[in-house]
């Protein structure tokens, strides 16, 4: 389908669903990294190939999600090395914990 063929409400349309589809997956990802539910994984989303370029009135609706991917992706990778330090210290404390005290009570 050539882009400059369609419409401008359909190709907005189809813009709009994109980015609703996008600033779902986005939702979805903040609500899991504050614990309010974890839900499986969506599958990657993949662009529509006939998009054409975005529309300049949904041009700040695109930014706002763009911006708020970049902070969930930030976010993401934080949780990961979170996790990766909780898994150590629980391999570590199921081996019968570290060989040398972690902790010195000095005020007592």
């Amino acid at each position: 389908m050539d882009v400059s063929a369609a419409a401008p409400d359909t190709f907005r349309a189809r813009w709009e669903a994109a980015l609703a589809e996008l600033e779902l997956d986005v939702a979805e990802t903040e609500a899991m990294l504050a614990g309010d539910h974890v839900t499986p994984p969506a599958p990657p989303w993949v662009p529509p190939s006939d998009l054409g370029p975005l529309p300049e009135p949904l041009r700040e609706r695109a930014q706002v999600l763009l911006d708020r991917q970049t902070e969930v992706a930030q976010r993401l990778s934080e949780a990961l090395v979170l996790s990766r330090r909780q898994a150590r210290l629980t391999e570590v404390l199921r081996a019968g914990g570290p060989r040398r005290p972690v902790y010195v009570d000095a005020a007592g």
